[in-house]
């Protein structure tokens, strides 16, 4: 949601911002806009629509001139229409000063009565402006610098942020800070870089300090990083992450879409999930993270899984699972509700907040307030450094890889696979699953990677259905146990990305109500596979059937039954029941997929969608 892109140093500015704000598209946005300056001349360029809009106006007015320093934007529009006037950089009253924000500045209503007040006028509708005209107001009045005139004007803030801000006065110089939004600044010999993530200046350093919330950076050509906390004005000692993923991991490889080669890449990431987590030797789960916390994983009463989107989906994967192997009793709950209520948490109750990003707003407060009252948090993220990795007591990632595509594909899968290892080792510590049982699961675990495999070689059915179904109105998804969130999940993906209205449920709970909705004109995708509640899903099936509906199967492989009664059958590689949903997903991910380019939508950045949502 929204991606910010600076520079300062020696070399060209302008193709860094432009190139780095083309690799942020996958967060979402309808505008996109840069500063750029050097001694002779300075711009603000701005344009509704696409990066590659903005890179032709910029050829058209910049020509081929060196500009030192710059600011970059994409915004996905809050407090204002997606137009010119509100794409970002915002510039200051009095043309000093110029910012770029990802968030929301809660209390900006207030602020921008009084700075009317103080005779400032506003070009745009949004609250971003008034941030950069209240930094003016407090330089102006209190005579600061603009460093301290950001550390004023945050305090009194209400909201959540990214900034980073140039002052014309200091051409070399920018101002950086974070609260809920995040930034990364990369250090390189001569020059600084920021992105919203790192994947703007992959090419120009694999060193990176990532801002933790109430952090300032100054970043100064010629200087060492400067850190401090701006809410209780103290000095803080940069702390230099080194990066671990290349470029060549955020480009297609060859494929259509981000989408279609992480689908392509799901067998590789959870190799990557599983790597040197199972001892072969002693047939067990290998978690350091678990393991230094063994006593709060033997004794905790309580868990609960915090998710949002297909992160919840798999939190509910996560509770069956927890539940069968360890018999704590866990709770799945919506981040974004679970910290508007007043949620019971005790001190002895396990939290596990899962997210892609490791940056979702909604999940962060969820932690926290679960942190504050008490509880154990052990995050599940994908990205190294993120905000929910620093917060947490513990945790594990899911190594994934970068996701671009704004649908998560990869993500559910190795997810999944994450809280497959953590249910098994604290079952094991908690003596609740016998060696044997935990020794069959892995030696059938390890083999997964190669029959995804294997079945992403035999896609051409898939592409087969999608040309029958692509332009349907509606679609209803139905799976029970395990498969119950793999239908969700599936129904997800569908609206996601082609934006036809899908609906999953559990089977048993067509007769309560969906099942008025069925007809000949609405396909059901049924996930069957045959271990699990076979019996129960074949009913289902017949009922389905006798209704007239067309009926789009997921089965085991070799299954007959469910075969013949529907009208396309997808088979996936026969396994134990928890580990059908890593099977039954991909099918449900490649369908959608296929649909959404019969209908020419934009896979990889569907309308009003943002890979990272960073504000609530």
């Amino acid at each position: 949601m929204c991606g910010i892109v600076a520079y300062a140093g020696t070399k060209n500015a302008l193709s860094i911002l432009l190139d780095g704000l083309q690799r942020l598209e996958y967060r979402g946005y309808d505008s996109a806009g840069i500063f750029i300056s050097n001694p002779k001349k300075d711009a603000v360029l701005k344009v509704k629509g696409k990066v590659n809009e903005l890179r032709l106006l910029c050829d058209k007015e910049t020509k081929e001139e060196l500009f030192p320093i710059g600011l970059g934007h994409t915004r996905w529009a809050t407090h204002g229409k997606p137009n010119e006037s509100n794409a970002h950089p915002h510039v200051s009253n009095n043309k000093e000063l110029i910012l770029v924000h990802n968030g929301i500045i809660e209390n900006y209503e207030t602020l921008k009565k009084d700075l009317i007040q103080r005779g400032y006028t506003f070009e745009s509708d949004t609250d971003s402006e008034v941030l950069i005209n209240l930094f003016e107001e407090i330089q102006k009045t209190q005579q600061v610098s603009l460093e301290a005139a950001v550390q004023i004007g945050l305090n009194k803030v209400i909201g959540a942020y990214g900034i980073v801000v140039f002052d014309k006065k200091k051409p070399h110089e920018l101002i950086v800070a974070r609260l809920g939004s995040p930034l990364a600044i990369g250090i390189g010999k001569n020059d600084f870089f920021v992105g919203s993530d790192a994947t703007p200046f992959l090419e120009h350093t694999k060193e990176v300090v990532y801002l933790n919330d109430f952090e300032m950076a100054r970043l100064s050509f010629g200087e060492d990083i400067q850190v401090s906390n701006f809410k209780e004005n103290t000095q803080i000692k940069a702390i230099i992450n080194q990066l671990t993923f290349d470029l060549e991991h955020i480009q297609k490889d060859g494929f259509d879409h981000f989408m279609l080669k992480e689908i392509f890449e799901q067998p590789k990431a959870i190799e990557n999930s599983l790597r040197g987590r199972i001892d072969l030797l002693k047939e067990e789960v290998q978690l350091d993270s678990v393991q230094k916390h063994e006593s709060i994983f033997k004794n905790t009463k309580r868990i609960i899984i915090l998710g949002c989107g297909t992160s919840w989906h798999a939190g509910l994967v996560g509770e069956y699972l927890l539940e069968k192997f360890t018999r704590i009793p866990t709770e799945v709950e919506y981040a974004s509700e679970f910290r508007y209520r007043d949620p019971i948490i005790h001190k002895d109750d396990l939290v596990i907040p899962i997210s892609q990003s490791g940056e979702t707003a909604d999940t962060m407060a969820a932690l926290k307030l679960a942190k504050d009252r008490g509880a154990f948090i052990f995050g599940i993220c994908n990205v190294v450094g993120s905000s929910i990795s620093r917060e947490t007591d513990s945790g594990m990632y899911t190594h994934a890889g970068p996701e671009i595509g704004v649908a998560s594909t990869k993500a559910f899968t190795t997810q999944i696979t994450v809280l497959i290892l953590l249910s098994l080792k604290i079952a094991a510590l908690r003596n609740t699953i016998q060696a044997s049982e935990s020794k069959r699961l892995l030696d059938e675990l390890i083999q997964i990677p190669d029959l995804i495999s294997s079945f992403l070689k035999q896609i051409s059915e898939i592409k087969e259905i999608a040309k029958i179904y692509h332009k349907a109105s509606n679609m209803l998804y139905l799976g029970r146990g395990f498969n119950f969130p793999v239908a969700l999940e599936g129904a997800l993906k569908l609206k996601e990305i082609s934006y036809i209205h899908a609906e999953g449920y559990p089977a048993a709970e067509m007769k309560h109500g969906p099942i008025a909705l069925i007809d000949k004109e609405m396909p059901v995708i049924v996930i069957a596979t045959k271990k699990g509640h076979y019996d129960k899903i074949v009913s289902n099936v017949q009922e389905i059937r006798s209704r007239g509906a067309k009926i789009i199967s997921i089965v085991s492989s070799g299954d007959e039954s469910i075969k013949k009664m529907s009208d396309h059958c997808i088979e996936i590689p026969e396994s134990d029941e928890i580990f059908s949903p890593l099977f039954a997903t991909i099918p449900l991910q490649l369908l959608s997929y296929y649909i959404a380019i019969l209908r020419n939508c934009n896979v990889d950045q569907p309308r009003n969608l943002a890979k990272s949502v960073t504000v609530e």
